[in-house]
């Protein structure tokens, strides 16, 4: 293979590529080690504000995790959440949302992302939309105008932190409302190990871990 051909399959690092909900007009137990239990989100706000602006400063130019060059760092970042986020109950109403996806290790996700050129097409938005008192979750990766690839979920709060989910339905959504329905796969578990009112943190079953911003209330795509 050409220099040419493997520099072009390679995701490109830019600076600023994240929007910083803090900054956006919307309203803006997975376990990472062994902590002493503590709240120290709600005793001491200004030390989960840092941490915070820590974890988004490093997503910055990730390209959502496409680009790995801060992943470490993100991961740490991520970390320190979590602990703040210990004692913690994610798994409330506060949790039904639709969130934006800011950066994540999910391997199926980060393919499509980076294969979505092939298609003639570049990838969107990607959400996962949480609705705690309808049981159900979906993820969304968006190909505007009017394409997605929507995945559903049933979903049961089973812990403070901790929420289980079964694939239900797979559908690609093309142009001119034209659907291609594909087989549910699979089932497991994610925790949200820090949530405020702007951002979320998650690990789940295979070990992968997300970052979303809260984008308003669950909407149905």
């Amino acid at each position: 293979m050409s220099q040419a051909a493997v520099s072009s399959t390679r995701p490109r690092c830019h600076r600023a590529v994240l929007i910083n909900p803090r900054k956006r007009a919307v309203p803006a137990q997975a376990f990472f080690g062994l902590f002493s239990p503590r709240k120290a989100a709600e005793e001491d706000p200004d030390t989960s504000n840092a941490a915070v602006e820590r974890l988004l400063t490093s997503i910055e130019g990730s390209e959502r995790g496409l680009c790995t060059a801060n992943g470490d760092a993100v991961l740490a970042a991520a970390m320190e959440l979590a602990q703040l986020g210990i004692g913690q109950t994610n798994t409330d109403d506060r949790l039904s949302a639709t969130w934006r996806l800011l950066w994540t290790t999910e391997k199926e996700t980060l393919f499509i992302l980076k294969r979505a050129p092939w298609l003639r097409t570049a990838a969107g938005d990607v959400f996962q939309v949480i609705d705690v008192e309808g049981a159900s979750l979906q993820n969304v990766i968006t190909f505007p105008p009017e394409g997605a690839f929507i995945v559903n979920s049933s979903i049961e709060v089973v812990g403070p932190q901790r929420t289980s989910f079964q694939f239900t339905s797979a559908t690609v959504q093309l142009p001119k409302d034209r659907k291609l329905q594909l087989p549910p796969f699979g089932a497991g578990w994610f925790d949200t190990v820090y949530m405020d009112d702007e951002i979320r943190v998650a690990q789940d079953s295979r070990g992968d871990t997300l970052v979303v911003a809260r984008d308003g209330p669950p909407r149905r795509f």
